[in-house]
């Protein structure tokens, strides 16, 4: 039963986007929509392409970091190409690990000048058993657990802008939600900061720095540690978290451009509040790469500022699509992996014969 659900797991979600779209647009006088003759400006889909690709290199520097400094090193164009080639995963492609696992695994590879990360040495496995094959973590070496430590702790750090940026959001514009938006608000980026201080001040303080350190022993990854300071030590947290929320101010720019192209200014308060409210619900795997949870999202939080919801679905339809076309360099990264693997398995199928 539960290998049956697995399998049909992926069509559920399609389903489910499917669902939340018709939710977000049933409402939705398209008539009308189409009287008001809306003049598209497609330079502002540009500019919200431009957002989404420094956003994603901001990101590629916060992982980046980390992974150097659990030595996982590897060059700069590297973990660009992992990066956008996660992303791609992300948003859809047929695969039992997602993008986040696909660059744990990758990055974690020995890297060897002029050597592809593909052919390294130890087992081979091609692109498509790599992507089809579940991780088990107990049995992984120690390269193998920092690379998934890192992308952990990259997620969390992202996270953590994330929450912070929608606490921003309502103490500008919470007073649209409720008399409780604002105080909320206060609330979430009180608790966000002092998570960010307590975990700087547990890894300052020697007692609890030996207690977190025995714990990763444990787990196989010592060097760990490294990490934990580099994203949450003083006073590397700092920049770590300036990032976190850039990365997400941008990605919230790039939204704000869709808009801009079929002619709406949104508040930047409102859309503080539904880009991070996004980020959160996306966490949840009832939707393929967020499509239908996106549009119903952003269209109902939007309508409090008095934003037709029918310019919200066709904003954020077009972000979806921008986001995609962004992602799409990192299919060379696959391409030329696969092309490898091809390359690979050239000599052993001439063996055999």
């Amino acid at each position: 039963m539960k290998q049956l659900f697995k399998q049909l797991w992926p069509y559920i979600r399609i389903a489910l986007s499917i669902a939340l779209l018709w939710l977000a647009t049933r409402n939705i006088d398209w008539q009308a929509l189409r009287d008001t003759k809306i003049a598209i400006v497609p330079v502002w889909f540009g500019l919200a392409f431009l957002m989404l690709v420094l956003t994603n290199l901001l990101a590629v520097l916060r992982w980046g970091w980390l992974m150097r400094s659990v030595k996982l090193y590897r060059p700069a164009r590297d973990y660009i190409s992992l990066y956008f080639a996660g992303g791609l995963i992300n948003q859809g492609l047929p695969s039992t690990i997602g993008g986040d696992s696909y660059r744990a695994v990758e990055g974690s590879r020995p890297y060897h000048a002029g050597v592809s990360a593909s052919r390294d040495p130890g087992p081979h496995q091609t692109l498509a058993q790599e992507l089809h094959s579940p991780v088990d973590l107990n049995r992984a070496p120690p390269r193998l657990r920092l690379g998934f430590f890192s992308v952990a702790l990259d997620r969390g750090l992202g996270l953590l802008g994330n929450n912070i940026l929608g606490a921003l959001g309502l103490i500008l514009g919470g007073a649209m939600l409720g008399p409780w938006g604002q105080a909320l608000g206060w609330w979430l980026l009180g608790a966000m900061l002092a998570a960010a201080a307590l975990a700087s001040l547990l890894i300052k303080i020697s007692a609890s720095r030996a207690l977190i350190q025995r714990i990763l022993d444990k787990l196989g990854m010592p060097q760990a540690m490294f990490a934990l300071k580099t994203g949450l030590g003083w006073p590397n947290v700092l920049p770590q978290l300036v990032i976190s929320v850039m990365t997400h101010v941008l990605a919230l720019t790039s939204f704000w451009c869709c808009l801009k192209a079929f002619g709406i200014s949104a508040p930047f308060s409102a859309l503080m509040i539904g880009m991070p409210a996004l980020g959160l619900l996306m966490m949840l795997p009832i939707s393929i790469s967020g499509w239908g949870l996106r549009e119903a999202t952003l269209s109902a939080t939007l309508a409090l500022w008095n934003i037709d919801s029918g310019i919200t679905v066709l904003a954020a339809v077009s972000f979806g699509i921008v986001t995609l076309v962004t992602y799409l360099p990192g299919a060379l990264s696959l391409l030329r992996r696969k092309h490898e693997d091809a390359g690979t398995a050239a000599p052993v199928s001439s063996k055999h014969h």
